[in-house]
């Protein structure tokens, strides 16, 4: 499936709902300005004058647009902390990072493992814990600071591979932009709903006056009544907007989970689960309704014009097309047999370690949910490589030492952690780095660095990386100042031995855009308005870097840059550049300007460098972290032929 491309049309998409929102707005003002008119012409009991109308009605149309504006605003500003102010906003809870619960601790690893397998942020964790329906939601400006929210009923009901199917759908929401959106639409059902809301306090207000001013009051409250009927007029053209919007994305979401996570049996189980069972997807929450459109499943009953998903039946079948209404109930009968089987089996006295013993015991009494038909739908559609419905994420936390995935998720020993992956193995070297350490942090962070550094040298680098990508939210979490010493300590120590090797450089770019993006106002986009034609130059440097770092010989490194120069600027006259022996400098500098391209120059960037990469026929671990790099500088994530890599 060509994500770009696609982004790119649900982006005109939306552009046109809203168009239709800003005729839904018109309509409420000619409502307005027509009962004013003739309210203000009864109380004055003379013909208005042409202009004294005039102005009038241009002063009622100003206050109606801004006063929905402002309330918009002002919702939307409350809301402008992220994803964590809309969690909290719904009565959801954080699940800590040490939490000892089985059910979280396994929720944080399925999280975990698709963060690094979409490349971005591990995002902020929230449980509504006392929802039973199987939901989730992801919501946020950018991946940055997104939050990532599920039900009690996911952690109930559903398996390990059908909750990481759950959340990679949720990821992609995080991936195409859709989180910035579907906060703007909350803003403006909110502006609108504030009409309403101001026509009931008139009307009620006036009810309660005395008869002297009865002739005013019945104009007042006619006033009041046309607000609610505007209000309500504009509410339902913001939902049915609301409702297109989502429908429009909900099947790019799936079909992003099965790229994340490699398999299509856990996302179509988790449909299947919702189709059958009687709590399905339903949310309890005051105000599950503004967050309709953001959420894996119907809050509640379906409605087809307001609808904010596809039917599950239509969801299912895009992934599995052989599946029929019969299936389903064979399913349900299989689901239930297996449940019953699950509660007449004795109960673990023991269970502060049961959470993958709890996801291998349920995989097995659930084995025969999978069905043996072969994945051809939307799987097959959209590129994933592995149909099989046993292919789960091979890059798992869970998989690392337990010691150190738990400093990850600390600040101050996630900090440690990140000044070990820096230090040096020759012992001089490393004395030197360790005094630098101890006077940024005091001696007790430097010794506690030196005793991690021969565990981490034995790591492969790929779980080094993944142990940094674990550690950013929790660094995120140091304040301004222990950040700032820990990006200027950590430079000090890559240039101790006066050189900086292609790992180090990974370590510091990934490091400084992930703290001091934290530091920042979100994004108010991931794509830019530059085309790659006049970035050329830039992407030409980017590609000689990458070429080079994964060529044994400048003849093959030359040959693979050519390849990605034509792949995305065909019949371009483009120079191979000549790099610096410190070609750090530059690099950052072109992958700054790379990030102001627009979405499709961002896709022909990273379809050409995956051309490069795959010229020798191989991956290697400098290309895969190097690409990674990109991919994260570009605020992009990984094609799906590299997200495992």
């Amino acid at each position: 499936m060509d994500f770009f491309a696609e982004q790119a049309r649900q982006r005109a998409a939306s552009r046109q709902l809203v168009l239709l929102f800003a005729l839904a707005v018109l309509v409420i003002v000619a409502m307005v300005d027509v009962v004013v008119w003739w309210v203000w012409s009864h109380l004055m009991l003379f013909a208005m004058p042409p202009r004294t109308g005039r102005t009038l009605l241009f002063a009622t149309s100003a206050l109606i647009i801004g006063g929905i504006l402002a309330c918009s605003l002002y919702r939307i500003r409350s809301l402008s902390s992220g994803g964590k102010a809309v969690a909290e906003s719904v009565g959801a809870e954080r699940v800590p990072e040490d939490t000892q619960d089985p059910q979280r601790r396994r929720l944080r690893n399925v999280i975990e493992e698709v963060a690094i397998a979409s490349g971005v942020p591990v995002p902020a964790i929230y449980l509504l814990s006392n929802e039973y329906g199987i939901n989730a939601f992801a919501a946020g400006y950018e991946p940055d600071d997104a939050a990532i929210c599920v039900t009690q009923g996911c952690l109930d009901r559903l398996t390990r591979d059908e909750l990481q199917g759950v959340i990679g759908h949720e990821f992609s929401h995080v991936l195409n932009g859709d989180m910035r959106l579907n906060i703007r639409i909350m803003g403006l059902l909110f502006g609108i709903q504030v009409l309403g809301l101001l026509g009931r306090k008139l009307t009620a207000s006036d009810s309660d006056s005395g008869d002297r001013r009865r002739g005013f009051t019945f104009h007042i409250t006619a006033l009041g009544l046309v607000l609610i009927v505007a209000g309500y007029v504009g509410y339902f053209f913001a939902r049915l907007i609301q409702a297109a919007v989502s429908r429009s994305r909900e099947l790019l979401a799936d079909a992003s989970a099965v790229q994340f996570t490699r398999q299509t049996t856990g996302l179509a189980n988790a449909l299947k689960k919702i189709a059958v069972l009687d709590e399905g997807s339903h949310l309890h929450a005051s105000r599950a309704g503004e967050v309709a459109h953001m959420l894996f499943g119907e809050a509640g009953s379906f409605n087809a014009l307001f609808a904010t998903h596809p039917p599950v039946m239509e969801r299912i079948r895009a992934l599995e097309p052989w599946f029929s209404e019969r299936a389903l109930k064979l399913f349900a009968a299989k689901m239930e047999a297996a449940e019953q089987q699950e509660n007449e089996e004795p109960s673990s006295p023991d269970r502060s370690d049961a959470v993958e013993r709890t996801d291998t015991k349920a995989a097995s009494a659930r084995t025969q949910l999978a069905g043996e038909a072969p994945a051809v739908g939307l799987y097959a559609r959209f590129g994933a490589s592995d149909t099989s419905s046993k292919a789960p994420l091979d890059i798992q936390p869970a998989r690392l030492p337990d010691d150190l995935v738990q400093a990850t998720r600390q600040a101050e020993s996630a900090l440690g952690l990140v000044l070990s992956l820096t230090l040096s193995s020759e012992t001089e070297l490393q004395s030197r780095q360790q005094r630098l350490i101890a006077a940024a942090f005091g001696d007790d962070m430097a010794h506690e660095a030196v005793a991690s550094v021969g565990c981490l040298r034995a790591l492969p680098a790929k779980h080094r990386q993944l142990l940094l990508a674990l550690a950013f939210p929790s660094l995120k979490r140091l304040s301004a100042g222990r950040r700032e010493t820990l990006l200027s300590t950590v430079d000090e120590l890559v240039r101790a031995d006066g050189r900086i090797d292609l790992q180090e450089y990974c370590l510091v770019r990934q490091l400084r855009t992930q703290l001091q993006e934290a530091k920042q106002a979100p994004r108010e986009s991931t794509a830019g308005t530059k085309k790659l034609i006049d970035c050329r130059e830039s992407y030409a440097l980017v590609g000689a870097v990458l070429a080079c770092h994964g060529s044994a010989s400048e003849a093959e490194a030359r040959r693979a840059w050519l390849l990605a120069m034509q792949d995305a600027l065909p019949g371009e006259a483009v120079i191979w550049p000549v790099l610096p022996a410190m070609w750090q400098a530059a690099f950052d500098q072109a992958l700054d300007e790379l990030d102001q391209l627009t979405a499709v120059g961002k896709e022909l960037v990273l379809q050409g460098l995956l051309r490069a990469i795959k010229a020798d026929g191989e991956v290697s671990g400098d290309e895969a972290v190097l690409f990674r790099l990109i991919c994260a500088s570009l605020h992009s994530p990984p094609p799906a032929a590299l997200c495992m890599a």
